[in-house]
């Protein structure tokens, strides 16, 4: 299994990926808003705005995980929000997706970013060093349909410390239902 962040070549198959992970554990429905949601990623965002990842074996994506640009405008620090995340369910239960995201975490805090969010199960975020922070911490963007699922952590040698004031996330997030 290889790492990748070359995504352009593969967003068609990434995409699929996606509907089909997610069809498969929570209904076609979230299966085609997650397709809408990667596929307005791939089209709008670059990269200075969006880090994609992917397992890839033998040519097939075996899982792949999207960080995009949180906006704090009163705080310096640079801040990215992991979402969505799916390892295909031929491969799911191998630890490919904390694996994957383990390494999508050190590309980020290599290359200068102070801090991670993400919207999910505490259980499973929790092995990847995510703890349960609330919007005193990191205001969300939108209001939280599970203020239990808000995560945080830093990647720098500090603890994590209280993002200041309101934020933004990028423009294919910004819809309610995906919080």
């Amino acid at each position: 299994m290889a790492f990748t962040t070359e995504y352009k070549e593969k967003s068609g198959d990434i995409s699929m990926m996606f509907e089909q992970t997610f069809t498969a554990s929570e209904g076609p429905e979230a299966g085609q808003i997650i397709k809408a949601l990667v596929e307005d990623m791939f089209e709008t965002l670059d990269n200075e705005d969006m880090h994609v990842f992917s397992a890839i074996e033998d040519g097939v994506i075996l899982g792949s995980i999207i960080f995009t640009r949180m906006t704090y405008p009163q705080d310096a620090r640079t801040v990215f929000i992991l979402g969505p995340v799916a390892v295909s369910t031929l491969f799911q239960s191998k630890g490919i997706g904390q694996r994957l995201i383990t390494h999508g975490l050190e590309t980020l805090r290599d290359g200068g970013v102070d801090m991670a969010l993400t919207y999910g199960d505490v259980n499973y975020y929790s092995k990847v060093g995510f703890s349960q922070i609330t919007e005193a911490d990191a205001q969300a963007p939108l209001p939280l349909q599970h203020p239990e699922g808000w995560l945080g952590q830093s990647l720098t040698d500090a603890q994590f410390a209280p993002l200041k004031g309101p934020s933004r996330c990028v423009a294919p997030l910004s819809d309610p239902n995906h919080w």
